[in-house]
C-alpha cells in the first residue's frame, strides 16, 4: 500500500519489499513510505528476522493509512492531518498514557500522539481469536489511527470531558468512541478498495477481525458470560456494523453522523 500521489502496491508487493530489505540490508520501503518507527526494545538476534518483517509490514500499512487521511481530512473536514508516530513493542512499554503490558494490546495514546503495537497481539488475533490475514492486521492499525483522527477533530477531548462530568456514562461514551474508530478504519478500507489493493477476501478478514475483538466475544471467552453494562468497545455485531459503515460510505461524515 503506497501513499496517495505515489506508487501503489498491494500486500503481496509489501512482502516483496520486506524480503528485499532483509536480503540487501537496505530499507526499500523508503521509496514508498515515511512513517517514523520507534522500536521499543531490541529483540534477541534469533528473533530479529521475524521482528523486522513485522515492523516493516506494520509501518508500511500505517503509512498508507496516514497518507489516506492526509488527503481525506482536509477535503472532508477542512482540517489538516498531522502524522502520528509508531512504536512497536513486546511484553511491556511505558507511554505518555502510562504503563502497558502485552495484555493491553495495540493502543493509541493521545498525550504523545503515538500508536503502540504489541507485535505479539497479531499472533493472538490469529490463533486465539480466529482472525488471521494481513488485512485483519491492517484493520487494527487503521482503528488506532482512527483514534488519532478523533483527537485531531477534538472528538476525543470532548468525550473525555463528558466522561469526567458523568462517570456513570463512561463505558457508554467509550463504546461510541471505539465504534467511531472502527468506522474510520472502514473509511480507509474503502480507499484501498478504490485503489484495487484489496479484494473481498481481504474485506472478510477485516470484518472477522472486528468481530473477533467484540466485548461480548472476549467476555464469553474470558469469563463464560456476557455483561453488556461493562462493554467499553462494543459487541462483535456493533463493531462489524461500524466498520462496514465506513467501508461502504468511504466518507468521514458517515462516521460522525452514526455516533
Amino acid at each position: 500500500m503506497g501513499g496517495l500521489g505515489g506508487p501503489h502496491i498491494g500486500i503481496g508487493g509489501a512482502l516483496v519489499l520486506i524480503v528485499l530489505s532483509l536480503i540487501f540490508h537496505r530499507n526499500f520501503f523508503a521509496i514508498f513510505t515515511g512513517t517514523p518507527v520507534e522500536p521499543a526494545r531490541v529483540m534477541r538476534p534469533e528473533t530479529r528476522g521475524d521482528q523486522d518483517r513485522e515492523i516493516q509490514f506494520v509501518s508500511f500499512v500505517l503509512d498508507d493509512v496516514q497518507h489516506t487521511w492526509d488527503s481525506l481530512l482536509p477535503q472532508q473536514a477542512r482540517r489538516p492531518y498531522r502524522h502520528a508516530k509508531l512504536v512497536v513493542f513486546r511484553d511491556y512499554i511505558e507511554s505518555g498514557c502510562g504503563e502497558a503490558q502485552s495484555a493491553t494490546g495495540p493502543f493509541y495514546c493521545p498525550s504523545d500522539e503515538k500508536v503502540y503495537i504489541d507485535l505479539g497481539f497479531y499472533q493472538e488475533l490469529s490463533r486465539r481469536f480466529g482472525a488471521p490475514g494481513e488485512f485483519a492486521e491492517a484493520y487494527v492499525i487503521a482503528h488506532e489511527i482512527g483514534h488519532h483522527v478523533q483527537k485531531l477533530l477534538g472528538i476525543e477531548a470532548a468525550v473525555h470531558r463528558a466522561q469526567m462530568r458523568d462517570p456513570s456514562a463512561q463505558n457508554h461514551l467509550s463504546v461510541g468512541l471505539e465504534l467511531q474508530a472502527d468506522c474510520l478504519a472502514g473509511v480507509w478500507g474503502h480507499s484501498t478498495e478504490q485503489r484495487s489493493i484489496i479484494d473481498q477476501a481481504d474485506v472478510q478478514d477485516g470484518l472477522r477481525a472486528a468481530a473477533a475483538v467484540g466485548d461480548d466475544r472476549i467476555q464469553k471467552m474470558q469469563q463464560g458470560k456476557v455483561s453488556p453494562e461493562s462493554f467499553t468497545h462494543g459487541s462483535s455485531a456493533q463493531r462489524v456494523a461500524a466498520f462496514r459503515s465506513g467501508l461502504e460510505a468511504g466518507n468521514l461524515s458517515a462516521c460522525l453522523s452514526s455516533q
